[in-house]
């Protein structure tokens, strides 16, 4: 069989934080692709700015690097589960992945799911034990534990043979050995490593054309553009070509452009053929899992899979009296131009009309996938109001089903026991408990999705800020009956509109937990705090002291309120109930009931309760 020994096509795939993006820079700065003048700023690989802040990677990106003759095809994918829409698809244009993997931490939940990920696609894995030179790191054992991973998600014998290279990312520096002291300022043991181990593409290229589209790109000046791998064939510049849709249909187009991926550039190329990585646009309709193939033979390639969202939150356009004061999108017309434009390029989300004017059911696959597009959107210029976070239930087998997920837990010890009553409280099953030495636990749980919905702000708060909880959705199981989590303490709601005043709060602050300072302005129906007990209570946020001509006896004290909690916007959906919204605009979050009006909330509160009973 002809393979293409020019090229390497490999996937990087780690959990979050192990060093994947870190390392592509790396490769990029040691190869022969990059000019000696350019100056690689850390992590170049995470364009986003949301990327950047969060240290984590959002978008699945391609990039190139030349090793000697071979040029090594790079895609650096997430590493959290909320964005695996993005690495099943990436598992299809490769033929083998570089799993990093924390020589401290070892293996975690996402490391599980994007290894299963891989290891069902049979590619050709190399373990890179990254972070070698950090302190408390245990090679030897991560070794071990990656070794029983592979062998718990049924990993065949070649995959079982994995070549080791031991690293330090942010140091440039590798080696085969496990020992720090044998690090090297290269990383040619990788390179060598891929060129080695990785299969060469089999090259078909005078076959009819198959390409299949795995990633969606948009720009306005060549419109739609498909993102893939060439598995047959040769596709040229103004060859005439059949898209083969997911319903079945056939579409006819003609290529415009084609890019290559070099470096940080796409380089714009006239033809590519099987085993090339490439991007092409022309086509104003085609989406993930569609062929491109020859007009003469149009032979489509199996549809790609990918897991369907397990969260959904009602978007709203804003309607609070603040309403148009920061945010310059804040048209139903335009948060639905943004919401439907988006499924242009994330093929995790899912945007469903609602029968309320103004309102659209937004499904993605977790809590940080659903933030992070609301951060992006109020970047952007746009105000809105969201929803409680709710599961997607599903019936399989006849059973109406929820999703679970995968828990594990990392706390010094003194904390375990208020962590198994919560997560128990949350209907989490404990499946392991592992003492890791220097006085620190790692628990491993089953719970239901939405049970920790909001519990990681309570989370951080029991373990004193020195817990680590990681969680990936596992599978579908029965729903858990008699059971409803939610927040057990109420709010404190203003009735009235104006400028919280220090008077007013100083009276508020022993009934719970403040959200504002004074000076803030507020509307009715606003939540300004958090009751410590069950009730929400109406508060009076706006009151000014009294002015007399008399003076009080004794000292004059100056007034003071402690220092109210400031809510981050993750923070802030989490501590959403049923009958509360948010409302986020580009310099603001705020929380609010949905019924701002004070007298008509406690009728339908009655009304509700008498429902109830």
């Amino acid at each position: 069989m002809k393979t293409r020994d020019d090229i390497r096509n490999i996937a990087i795939i780690a959990h979050v934080d192990h060093g994947k993006t870190t390392l592509v820079n790396e490769m990029l700065k040691q190869s022969d692709t990059l000019d000696e003048h350019i100056d690689l700023q850390d992590r170049a690989m995470d364009t986003n700015a949301i990327e950047k802040e969060r240290g984590i990677t959002i978008l699945s990106k391609n990039t190139a690097v030349k090793y000697g003759d071979t040029t090594i095809n790079i895609v650096d994918t997430p590493g959290h589960a909320d964005f695996g829409g993005e690495v099943e698809r990436i598992m299809k244009m490769v033929d083998g992945v570089l799993l990093v993997v924390d020589a401290f931490e070892g293996t975690m939940p996402q490391t599980r799911f994007v290894l299963k990920k891989a290891l069902e696609q049979h590619l050709t894995p190399i373990v890179v034990i990254n972070k070698i030179d950090r302190p408390g790191a245990r090679p030897a054992e991560v070794v071990d534990e990656v070794l029983e991973l592979f062998i718990d998600l049924g990993a065949d014998e070649d995959q079982l043979e994995f070549p080791i290279v031991y690293a330090s990312a942010i140091n440039g520096t590798s080696s085969y050995s496990d020992d720090p002291a044998d690090q090297e300022h290269t990383m040619v043991p990788l390179f060598d490593t891929i060129v080695k181990t990785i299969p060469a593409p089999v090259d078909n290229s005078d076959e009819p054309l198959q390409f299949q589209v795995s990633m969606l790109d948009y720009n306005d000046y060549v419109g739609r553009i498909g993102i893939g791998r060439v598995f047959r064939g040769t596709i040229s510049v103004g060859d005439n070509v059949s898209v083969l849709k997911l319903d079945g249909s056939s579409k006819n187009f003609r290529v415009t452009k084609i890019f290559g991926f070099f470096g940080l550039k796409r380089v714009e190329v006239q033809t590519a053929k099987a085993g090339d990585l490439i991007a092409v646009s022309g086509m104003d309709d085609i989406y993930v899992g569609e062929t491109v193939a020859d007009a003469a033979h149009p032979e489509a390639l199996p549809i790609l899979r990918i897991d369907p969202p397990t969260l959904q939150m009602m978007f709203m356009q804003n309607d609070s009296p603040f309403a148009g004061r920061e945010g310059d999108k804040v048209t139903a017309r335009k948060l639905e131009d943004y919401l439907k434009g988006k499924l242009q390029t994330d093929v995790s989300l899912r945007v469903d009309d609602t029968d309320q004017a103004g309102a659209w059911m937004v499904s993605g696959r977790g809590e940080l996938h659903l933030g992070i597009l609301v951060e992006e959107m109020r970047r952007a210029g746009f105000e809105l109001q969201l929803g409680r976070p709710e599961v997607i239930y599903r019936e399989i087998d006849g059973k109406l089903c929820e999703p679970f997920e995968e828990v594990q837990i990392d706390t010094p010890e003194q904390y375990t026991g208020s962590i198994i009553d919560a997560m128990a409280q949350r209907k989490g099953e404990m499946k392991n408990m592992e003492n890791e030495g220097n006085g620190q636990t790692r628990l491993t749980f089953l719970a239901p999705s939405r049970g920790l919905i909001g519990y990681s702000t309570e989370f951080l708060s029991s373990t004193g800020g020195y817990g680590i909880m990681n969680h990936t959705f596992e599978k579908y199981l029965p729903v858990v009956r008699n059971w409803e989590p939610g927040r057990n303490t109420g709010a404190l709601v203003s009735i009235n509109a104006g400028q919280a005043t220090t008077y007013s709060l100083q009276s508020i602050e022993d009934r719970g937990q403040l959200f504002i300072d004074a000076g803030t302005e507020v509307y009715e129906g606003m939540i300004v705090g958090a009751n410590s007990r069950e009730m929400d209570i109406a508060v009076n946020a706006t009151k000014g002291k009294n002015l007399t001509n008399t003076r009080a006896s004794g000292k004059d004290h100056a007034a003071a309120i402690k220092t109210p909690k400031k809510l981050s916007l993750e923070e802030s959906i989490e501590f959403l109930n049923e009958d509360e919204l948010c409302e986020v605009t580009p310099e603001s979050v705020r929380l609010r009931k949905k019924i701002l009006n004070t007298g008509e909330r406690q009728k339908a509160d009655k009304k509700k309760k008498k429902a109830t009973n």
